[in-house]
């Protein structure tokens, strides 16, 4: 009766609203379970600095750490195409430097170190690999672009801006002009299908001043928005790599996928991708780092997060 209590109060504030895939909901009872609605769940929720410590203090409570397997697949390889959703994508001050980041760190996180960080992961189509990605570039959206809360009206945005990689190693980020507002997470990613192809997809809001979704990047020259989305999509990307759909893949007791378990811990000032360009971005859980003692510490305390650097 409480966690229904707890569900119709988030549902009607509209405030974060995710739902892990399958039995994962039952690990966090102040979530509202999407599944319910039919809508694809949101999984690896980017929680904001606000509700960070609350959420992410259910780390603490498993003597083990480590991610443990599901069954699922993972994605060994990548094929992405970024969707700028909503009419200020047009307007190039808002814009800014957004679009044509976005596009270079699609492109140069293939073969980095820090994509790296996810290649120990398996399933039962293979292991992540963190090279030969094809970034296909971007599209412009610009009808009115929807909030987060429904996943189905993101999954349709893509469909109707993409054509889905025939083998099923699509990702297709969505990033919104949509302000945050109340709501508690800064994105998530989910997965479904077009026209019976299976896709993986994300949703980010609009993060421009948003304090609550701020790496506070003071060396890479980027602007705010810019670096605010490229650390959230560091997470949300490595989370769909590891553990991109139902059944699931990776994850830990808790229900907390490799982003989840290093969000807003950063171990130097910014890392470096293939051409040269410096990011500032959250670690990723390394089950192997854990276990050697070779990995810097998430807010928990635990040494198992890796950036490559």
């Amino acid at each position: 009766m409480l966690r229904k209590s707890i569900l119709a109060t988030l549902w009607l504030s509209a405030l974060a609203v995710p739902a892990f895939a399958g039995d994962r909901s039952l690990f966090d009872p102040s979530v509202e379970d999407l599944t319910k609605r039919d809508e694809p769940p949101m999984l690896g929720v980017h929680w904001s600095r606000e509700l960070a410590g609350s959420h992410y203090a259910r780390l603490r409570r498993t003597a083990n750490p480590n991610m443990t397997y599901h069954g699922g697949k993972i994605m060994q390889t990548v094929v992405s195409k970024a969707i700028f959703w909503g009419p200020s994508w047009t307007n190039a001050t808002f814009a800014a430097d957004k679009i044509t980041g976005l596009d270079t760190w699609y492109t140069y996180h293939s073969g980095s170190h820090y994509a790296a960080t996810v290649n120990e992961y398996t399933g039962t189509n293979g292991a992540v690999g963190s090279a030969g990605f094809l970034h296909q570039g971007h599209v412009v959206d610009t009808t009115t672009a929807s909030g987060g809360s429904s996943t189905s009206a993101i999954l349709a945005a893509v469909c109707r801006n993409i054509t889905p990689d025939p083998n099923g190693n699509g990702y297709y980020p969505v990033y919104t002009d949509v302000k945050r507002g109340n709501a508690g997470y800064c994105a998530y990613h989910s997965a479904g299908s077009c026209g019976g192809v299976p896709v993986q997809f994300a949703f980010f809001f609009n993060l421009d001043g948003d304090s609550g979704c701020d790496p506070q990047d003071a060396t890479t020259g980027h602007s705010q928005g810019l670096a605010a989305l490229a650390n959230v999509t560091a997470h949300e990307l490595s989370e769909a790599r590891s553990d991109p759909a139902n059944p699931g893949a990776w994850y830990d007791a808790q229900g907390s996928e490799n982003g989840d378990k290093c969000a807003w811990t950063f171990h130097v000032p910014a890392v470096m991708f293939t051409d040269g360009t410096y990011w500032k971005l959250q670690g990723e859980w390394s089950n192997a780092a854990y276990t050697a003692g070779t990995g810097y510490a998430n807010s928990a305390g635990q040494k198992g997060c890796l950036d490559g650097h």
